[in-house]
């Protein structure tokens, strides 16, 4: 994975290539402070891929540094661009923060055929866009494309305990792990049942509408387990303006910015979320167990 970036990223006329693993950092500073914010798009969905932007922004501007760049230059348009052209500008306003695609006019087709050229593998147009990272998988395209289908998951369900500390994940069945690995781990079990599938419809400034899935089985079985967690030990679960204010400032690119701050902050009182949530995972479900 990593000579394949580098040569794609040499191939495609960079003098360098910075190839940076930053699972650690996504995790400790972005997942599980929104995982504590109980942070869903319209309490549903998990925002893997807006999540993982400022994470990006972030690492543009550190190595615009190490190189003396004065121009970050990103992949992303729309709504995506926002979400990664802000947080650089917030970091280091002396950057210019560039989105190709839309700077220069390119098309899907025209990408592809440079990307042909390089000997690079090319998207099928037919298949659906995707954006994976730790946290989920965002698949999605056109309003009448094709979506994968869930094949079949084990017959019998499987029991997870899931154990939290101070609103970290820290075990699962009595096993100590690492945030990253914990994650991993739980992605996998849930994802074999099939869990942390979701649907949804969406409508562009422009009225267009595209459909979307959501693949991330961790994201969902732990926002299911924490919920709970915090309903048990406080009496209610998290303020939903928070949720709902810190799901705005993911989704508005506003990460560095003193609101997300001040939610954090806000959320110290709020529960310890200290104990161990037992989870059904079976035929799609995520459920929690009551003993």
């Amino acid at each position: 994975m990593t000579y394949a970036a580098l040569a794609r990223a040499l191939a495609a006329g960079a003098a360098r290539s910075h190839i940076l693993d930053v699972r650690e950092e996504f995790v400790r500073d972005f997942i599980l402070p929104s995982l504590k914010a109980d942070a869903l798009l319209e309490g549903r969905y998990p925002m893997a891929t807006a999540l993982g932007r400022p994470l990006i922004a972030k690492k543009l501007v550190e190595v615009a540094h190490i190189e003396n760049a004065t121009i970050v230059a990103h992949g992303c348009t729309g709504r995506d661009d926002v979400r990664c052209g802000r947080p650089v500008r917030t970091l280091d306003p002396a950057l210019v923060a560039m989105a190709c695609a839309d700077v220069w006019g390119l098309t899907s087709a025209q990408v592809s055929a440079y990307a042909e050229r390089l000997g690079m593998t090319v998207p099928d147009p037919a298949q659906p866009r995707t954006d994976d990272n730790l946290w989920g998988r965002t698949m999605g395209r056109g309003e009448h494309s094709e979506l994968p289908v869930r094949a079949a998951g084990p017959a019998r369900p499987a029991v997870v305990d899931v154990a939290f500390t101070r609103g970290v994940p820290t075990a699962l069945n009595g096993v100590t792990l690492q945030p990253v690995e914990l994650i991993a781990s739980l992605s996998t079990m849930a994802g074999e049942h099939g869990c942390g599938r979701l649907n949804r419809v969406k409508t562009g400034a422009d009225g267009s509408t595209s459909r979307v899935l959501y693949a991330a089985p961790a994201a969902i079985a732990l926002h299911l387990a924490h919920r709970e967690l915090v309903a048990t030990s406080s009496g209610e679960g998290r303020p939903a303006s928070v949720a709902g204010r810190y799901t705005d400032v993911i989704d508005r690119g506003e990460w560095f910015e003193a609101e997300r701050a001040e939610l954090d902050a806000s959320m110290e009182g709020l529960g310890s979320a200290t104990g161990t949530v037992r989870l059904r995972l079976s035929d799609g479900a995520c459920q929690v167990v009551n003993n």
